[in-house]
């Protein structure tokens, strides 16, 4: 008898030692199944996020796609749209700018010029797609143009190197090129370009460069109002600005709208303009040699030390590097 019971008592605690084993035995065989689940999951979480992006005013403003053309214009210019800014990262740290927009040497400067040496980083404005990598000898030189959802294309010039590549995806703030002297440049520095389908606009009408930020959290483009408005960013933002606060907050009805530009042949010094009108009117460039010192280079050139740091963005005891380039006048 006690044989019997000892035995049923073996066979119970036998079965209950199997079962969890059982169990457990499911459960790990299930997990791989859940695992690989969650990951197929995540990847169409990532590719429905990734089409909302897609699916932005970008998908509006654009019709096609191509790796050719900066400025072809897929629709016309829309009479007013908001540019949301959020997404922002500063294209450099400098705070510089050299060259406003607008009309320069008789002819339109679509961007801003910002003083930038070689080999600084240049950064994605904001997240998107990089349209165009290419090389122009007589134009930007090395230049990266990228597509953002938020409706702008942003153009950056005169690389002495790219980093990224044609219909690659970037994030805000991501390396795209080293600041450089290629192209139509005189001395290092990065143009920076804001357009709207095709129109290049003020970059200064949403980034702020001194201040390293941009204007607020969106810019309503209006075609009414949007030279005036160019016009108040430049001088809140441009050469020698301290920033300022957006153009939405500044009546508008007092500004002047911008000049036409004359033609070149029509610009000329003045008599009473004097020896600085013409030194305005003849600025020339000076290539740096082995040794040489701002002294040197402004006693040869018949100007100062001073005019020479004021002309080119550096103090008098910034360090010169053979075959930097000098403006002088």
């Amino acid at each position: 008898m006690f044989k019997s019971v000892k035995k049923v008592a073996l066979m119970a605690l036998s079965a209950l030692a199997v079962m969890p084993a059982a169990g457990q035995d499911l459960l790990a065989n299930q997990a791989p199944v859940d695992n690989k689940m969650r990951t197929v999951d995540s990847i169409q979480l990532q590719q429905l996020i990734e089409n909302e992006v897609w699916e932005s005013p970008a998908a509006n403003l654009y019709k096609d796609w191509n790796n050719v053309s900066v400025s072809r214009q897929t629709t016309a210019l829309p009479d007013s749209f908001r540019i949301d800014l959020r997404d922002f990262s500063m294209p450099t740290t400098s705070r510089q700018i050299t060259s406003n927009f607008g009309s320069r040497w008789g002819r339109q400067h679509k961007g801003l010029d910002i003083k930038v040496y070689v080999g600084d980083t240049i950064r994605a404005a904001f997240s998107g797609k990089v349209r165009i990598v290419r090389y122009e000898a007589k134009g930007y030189g090395k230049y990266v143009v990228i597509r953002h959802p938020n409706g702008l294309e942003t153009i950056y010039g005169h690389m002495s190197q790219q980093l990224v590549s044609e219909n690659q995806e970037v994030r805000s703030g991501q390396p795209i090129g080293l600041g450089g002297n290629t192209g139509r440049s005189t001395g290092s520095h990065l143009h920076f370009e804001t357009r709207l389908c095709g129109t290049a606009l003020n970059p200064a009408l949403m980034f702020d460069f001194y201040n390293q930020d941009v204007i607020g959290d969106s810019y309503l483009f209006r075609k009414s109002t949007y030279n005036k408005e160019s016009l108040v960013a430049t001088r809140l933002r441009g050469v020698g600005g301290t920033g300022g606060a957006s153009t939405e907050n500044i009546d508008l009805s007092e500004v002047p709208e911008p000049a036409k530009a004359e033609p070149v042949a029509q610009v000329q010094p003045s008599k009473r303009q004097g020896r600085q009108g013409r030194q305005q009117a003849s600025v020339r460039n000076h290539k740096v040699k082995q040794g040489e010192t701002l002294y040197a280079i402004a006693r040869k050139h018949g100007t100062t030390v001073q005019a020479l740091c004021r002309l080119n963005g550096i103090r008098q005891n910034s360090t010169l590097h053979v075959g930097q380039i000098l403006k002088y006048n």
